[in-house]
């Protein structure tokens, strides 16, 4: 897992929209991809961090809060609907964790991420003992 424990908190970064390491998308939004191809790469990258929060504490339901949800977007210059590709990372944390254990998010376009891949997430969560 690309994180570390600290007390109560729990950091992931590095999250991917990877399939057996193999990325399913490859690219920048607004330039090779669509934004609902971005929504698609924010949810699997989610997928793969759910998926390293299970392995490393057992269960989904030791997590109390989502204190924070990074979305990093490659992106060509003019592009603008950052918020709706971050959208795919929210609402599937949505479904899973419910309102009242989301905060706030940061989404930020950059101009390239690691293997040319579109969309990399970052996590803090607090978890129970």
């Amino acid at each position: 897992m690309e994180g570390i424990r600290i007390g109560k908190l729990l950091f992931l970064s590095g999250m991917l929209p990877v399939i057996d390491r193999k990325p399913q998308f490859v690219g920048r939004l607004g330039a090779e991809l669509s934004v609902e191809d971005g929504y698609k790469a924010a949810e699997l990258a989610t997928l793969s961090a759910l998926s390293a929060i299970k392995e490393y504490l057992g269960s989904l339901d030791k997590v109390t809060a989502v204190a924070k949800l990074g979305v990093y977007i490659a992106t060509q210059g003019d592009f603008r609907d950052h918020p709706k590709v971050a959208d795919g990372a929210s609402e599937l944390l949505l479904k899973i964790f419910g309102p009242e254990l989301l905060s706030g998010r940061v989404v930020l376009g950059v101009a390239s991420l690691p293997l040319g891949l579109p969309v990399e997430i970052e996590l803090v969560l607090e978890v129970a003992d």
